[in-house]
């Protein structure tokens, strides 16, 4: 019986390219294509398939849909595997894939796409049952595992280090949407997931934005000192 397979990815090229391959593949049967994250939920709810290869990121926000289409068919359809592809040797978004348990997942990296046989065989291994993790991304996740003690910022996903990168310059919630092309309510969720995962308590949201700050500079991903931050934040009520 054919594999069925579902390409999630918003990039028309790199989409009809994934699916001239499976519909080229013995023992696979392509399914359908979808553009973005609402697209995607939708056909699978319609034709549920046995595996979904989907972009790590697409509409409508751009971050994660990816990682969190992964969570929510673990829920609503836990039979059917899901392979995210990445441009990026992230421990972090591995980890959050994984969170629900490896059975049925794959991680890989866009560049392995190239080889073709990667991909194919990665997709029987996950709808066997079985998981996947691109080697370059084991490396990381096996570096990060042997640091003597982490910090609560190692658990941000790049986005979350790129929107608080933005927070250290001083920049409101509107101004890093618009250097970084997002919706501010894509930002404000950004944000509210570094607080939580700061461990920020519920004071003012002045006094978490300057802590977080001073995190990310005290962790050396800044060239501005905490004096500097402080005094730019100071006149926002």
């Amino acid at each position: 019986m054919a594999v069925r397979v579902v390409i999630a990815e918003d990039n028309a090229l790199l989409r009809d390219g994934l699916a001239r391959l499976i519909s080229s593949t013995k023992g696979f049967e392509l399914v359908g294509t979808a553009g973005n994250y609402d697209e995607l939920l939708a056909l699978v709810q319609e034709s549920d398939p046995d595996v979904v290869v989907t972009d790590i990121r697409m509409p409508p926000t751009g971050t994660d849909e990816g990682i969190r289409a992964a969570a929510a068919l673990r829920t609503t359809h836990p039979r059917i595997g899901v392979i995210v592809l990445s441009q990026y040797v992230s421990p972090a978004y591995a980890m959050s894939l994984l969170s629900q348990g490896s059975e049925r997942r794959g991680y890989l990296l866009k560049d392995r796409v190239a080889d073709v046989d990667d991909l194919v065989d990665a997709i029987r291994v996950v709808a066997a049952g079985g998981a996947v993790i691109d080697p370059k991304v084991v490396e990381q996740l096996v570096a990060s595992s042997s640091r003597k003690a982490k910090v609560p910022l190692d658990f941000l996903t790049p986005r979350e280090r790129e929107v608080l990168g933005e927070m250290a310059q001083g920049k409101s919630n509107a101004a890093v949407a618009t250097s970084l092309v997002l919706s501010e309510r894509a930002v404000e969720k950004h944000i509210n997931s570094i607080f939580s995962k700061l461990h920020l308590s519920e004071e003012r949201d002045l006094n978490r934005r300057v802590t977080a700050v001073l995190m990310f500079l005290t962790d050396g991903d800044a060239g501005n000192t905490p004096d500097e931050v402080a005094a730019r934040f100071s006149g926002r009520g």
